[in-house]
């Protein structure tokens, strides 16, 4: 009589057991997404009855969905149980994965988040993610019950995974650029503005090769490199990428080279945050480059410190109390069940003494 093969050490009674194990559990998005074979998004935007997936692809996740009890079973006890009081806060750092959250201009965010939802009564959980190891890192956090919505801080290079989360849930709100026709809720300055505004300024200086230093893998900082771009083709001047992190230990680092190597080739510097110009202010200065005389320089944000150095830093003001208090009123506005519009808020040149 033929039997079951059986492994090595393997009693039959055990294989036995193994074939007949229970699937595992369907808790989150991601795992009705990995039954399915599609992606987290198609799941959201299935279980939504977005017309952006197919009818017949749509009917199947939404069988699977009824099959396993998730989403009719998990909105009926959402509803049955409080709410958690609590907002989750990410950030994503898919550009620069070695970017910390005590970066300035994060913590300056926070700051004004936390106090903003404080007085509406909510609690804040913070969560900052690497997406390279965790591809699912928004559906997971939306999916976990622990947070009444979301808050997202600046897109990074997720843009699209945020785009995906945003057509099955409501209740997220993002710090970042806003582009035509997207569908994620955005608060954020108009960065290609603010390029604009710092090229302006730099040229109508005297300068002709300026300087961009940042990271244009990164949203946010593409869009003021291209505002500044523009100007300057318009205006005769070029403007160069020298590719500059946010990373404490490797902006400094790669500043100081900058300026080493090609700190001769520029009269101007149009860098992609303050705290990047302050490290450019010192390797100029370490190195007797007279700022504003031989280079100019302008930053981006202004930040408390911007106006601490010597001299002080001219720089684009984002309006990051506003901001914060924008993101906490959509949200709530959100989780009331109104879909709100973007918010695309005006940078300022602030003038002082680098440019």
């Amino acid at each position: 009589m033929l039997g079951t093969a059986v492994a090595p050490g393997l009693r039959p009674d055990m294989a036995a057991d193994e074939e007949n194990a229970p699937a595992a559990p369907v808790r989150t998005i991601t795992d009705l997404a990995r039954l399915a074979g599609v992606s987290a998004g198609t799941v959201s935007r299935a279980l939504a009855g977005n017309s952006l997936v197919n009818d017949q692809t749509r009917e199947r996740i939404q069988a699977l969905a009824r099959e396993h009890g998730f989403r009719l079973n998990q909105m009926a006890s959402r509803l049955r149980r409080q709410k958690t009081g609590v907002i989750g806060v990410v950030i994503p750092l898919g550009h620069d994965r070695r970017q910390q959250i005590s970066d300035t201009f994060f913590m300056t965010l926070l700051g004004f988040l936390a106090d903003e939802l404080t007085e509406k009564g909510y609690d804040l959980m913070l969560r900052r993610v690497i997406p390279d190891r965790d591809e699912d890192w928004l559906d997971r956090f939306i999916g976990s019950g622990m947070v009444d919505g979301v808050l997202v801080i600046g897109q990074s290079d997720q843009f699209e995974r945020i785009e995906e989360a945003a057509d099955g849930y409501l209740p997220m709100v993002v710090w970042g650029n806003h582009q035509e026709g997207q569908r994620h809720c955005v608060v954020g300055t108009d960065n290609r503005l603010g390029g604009k505004l710092a090229a302006e300024r730099l040229i109508a200086g005297g300068a002709r090769r300026i300087a961009f230093l940042g990271d244009t893998a990164a949203i946010e900082f593409a869009a003021r490199h291209a505002g500044a771009a523009e100007v300057a083709a318009r205006l005769g001047a070029t403007v160069e990428v020298l590719p500059t992190h946010l990373a404490p230990d490797s902006s400094a680092a790669e500043v100081a080279d900058h300026v080493a190597v090609r700190g001769q080739d520029f009269d101007a510097i149009f860098a992609a945050s303050d705290a990047i110009a302050v490290y450019a202010l010192r390797e100029l200065g370490k190195r007797g480059i007279r700022v504003p005389d031989q280079v100019r320089l302008i930053g981006f944000d202004d930040l408390p410190i911007a106006a601490q150095t010597v001299p002080a830093l001219t720089t684009i003001r984002q309006d990051i109390l506003g901001g914060a208090k924008a993101m906490v009123d959509l949200l709530l506005r959100r989780l009331a069940g109104e879909e709100t519009e973007s918010l695309v808020l005006p940078p300022r040149l602030i003038l002082r003494d680098t440019a």
